[in-house]
């Protein structure tokens, strides 16, 4: 009984110790909202990657066909613009500005002063010498080196470039902003997209080596990313000043690409191409969180608050895992009738743990009841739950998105904390309605404490989290009461 007690108590430790430490690790240490509510999509475009084309290599430069440079000072600026969507530049090829009709917020407000862009060739920048508009969408020009560049913005707002190298060279892009989080307190990250997706927080040292097909740097939910048709072989380095330096490990003369500038919409990126999707962070729940979102904006089409969707989405899947629910409730019910027998087999085998184990497995089998039974719809539920977590977190979608009442934001907490005190009544309220599977009185009362120790953990989640765990609880307990009557 005494060990029972013991291995009981540190179960409870040991989950307490893994959910702080979750908490700390990947929740926002900040609540504070997202000033992004007239922010609508935005795609912009800049550089891009390296890829050798040898038919377009040779020895002899091509000149830029009438051209007629106007030179540039330090403070020029050149423009280029497509329908309701124009892009500034600077004389290192940085973009300064970018509008368009679906563009509330300036692109210099939410990238800010700090962030810099440059192309390097021999640790020196590229500097626009002169720049012709061929048309308003498109131009070229030379940079101070001789070496030529060509620019369009296409249909889709994404500024495509070419640049010429009379000699081989081996370029590198740098990255650099020393703001290391964003408006909402969130974490900025440098993402690279080779092989697989690699995240680099900003302010932390790392290096990285791949075949890359696009990398950027996030802001306030939106991506600046370098894509590349043909995978950038390219070594990175992270430093803490909060630089990136993608340097290429093979010597071109030609580079070219896009630069693109887009709100972090999943499906606007994924639309994009080069899968820029993946700079949202669903990481390796991402197979259950895409679902997750899809039934989320699939019941918001219809019912315009993703407070209601939540609910809806959350009725469904408990739909779906009803029937695992069944069995573990029915196997919980078996484990209460045995209590009285497993009682006396400890008390009568207490001097012989092995005869106990094998007398108390045959109890079990006899009476048809799983003493691991009752863990199975938690652990079902655990990656639905860190999905969910994941799809408010990072998804653009539901920032700012209000519920009702008091929340006015279902990707932070819960202002006055009145969902976790429901989660908490309704946790309880299930605990008590759950057959104990143990006679041993400390256990028990481990068990009733619980729901308080999961209700101050989860009171700085996201309260569209919140919800969803108060709504599938209560769910529960009318599945649970149904399932008590009906079974045998």
């Amino acid at each position: 009984m005494e060990s029972e007690q013991k291995r009981a108590l540190v179960a409870v430790i040991l989950s307490g110790v893994v959910l702080f430490a979750w908490q700390y690790f990947f929740i926002p240490k900040s609540s504070k909202p997202v000033s992004t509510s007239d922010v609508e999509i935005k795609s912009t475009i800049l550089d891009k990657a390296s890829k050798t084309d040898s038919s377009s290599v040779g020895a002899e430069r091509k000149p830029i066909a009438e051209a007629k440079p106007t030179d540039s000072s330090d403070g020029k600026v050149f423009s280029l613009s497509r329908d309701q969507v124009s892009v500034s530049f600077d004389r290192y090829l940085k973009i300064r500005n970018y509008t368009s009709s679906s563009t509330v917020e300036k692109f210099e407000n939410i990238v800010g002063a700090e962030f810099d862009f440059r192309i390097l060739v021999s640790d020196s920048p590229l500097l626009v010498k002169s720049f012709d508009k061929g048309n308003e969408f498109s131009g070229a020009g030379t940079f101070s080196n001789g070496d030529t560049f060509f620019l369009e913005l296409d249909e889709k707002g994404k500024l495509k470039y070419k640049l010429l190298f009379h000699a081989p060279v081996a370029p590198t892009l740098s990255f650099k902003s020393t703001a290391s989080k964003t408006q909402a307190n969130k974490e900025r990250s440098f993402i690279l997209y080779g092989k697989d997706v690699s995240f680099f927080v900003l302010g932390q040292s790392g290096s990285d080596e791949s075949n890359y097909k696009w990398f950027g740097i996030d802001h306030d939910y939106h991506l600046f990313a370098v894509t590349n048709s043909t995978p950038w072989a390219a070594r990175a380095a992270i430093h803490e000043n909060g630089s990136m330096m993608l340097t290429t490990a093979t010597t071109t003369q030609v580079l070219e690409g896009e630069f693109i500038y887009s709100k972090k919409n999943y499906d606007m990126l994924a639309g994009l191409g080069s899968s820029l999707e993946l700079a949202v962070d669903f990481g390796i729940l991402g197979v259950i969180a895409v679902p997750i979102l899809r039934g989320l904006q699939f019941f918001y089409k219809y019912f315009p608050n993703y407070g209601i969707a939540i609910i809806l989405l959350t009725i469904i899947i408990r739909l779906i895992t009803f029937p695992l629910q069944y069995k573990s409730f029915v196997s919980m019910k078996k484990m209460q009738v045995l209590q009285p027998e497993l009682a006396k087999l400890k008390e009568k085998f207490k001097d012989d743990p092995p005869r106990l184990q094998k007398e108390t497995m045959e109890l079990f089998k006899r009476g048809g009841a799983n003493p691991l039974g009752g863990c199975l719809p938690l652990l079902a539920q655990m990656p639905i739950f860190f999905a969910f977590y994941k799809v408010l977190y990072a998804a653009v979608e539901l920032v700012g998105s209000p519920f009702y009442g008091w929340i006015h934001d279902l990707s932070v907490k819960d202002p006055i904390f009145v969902l976790p005190v429901i989660m908490i009544v309704l946790m309880f309220l299930q605990q008590k309605m759950t057959p104990s599977t143990t006679a041993d009185p400390m256990q028990q009362k481990i068990m009733l404490f619980m729901p308080i120790v999961f209700g101050f953990i989860m009171k700085d989640l996201p309260s569209g989290l919140v919800l969803y765990i108060c709504v599938s609880t209560l769910i529960g307990i009318l599945q649970q009461m149904l399932v008590f009557k009906t079974a045998k």
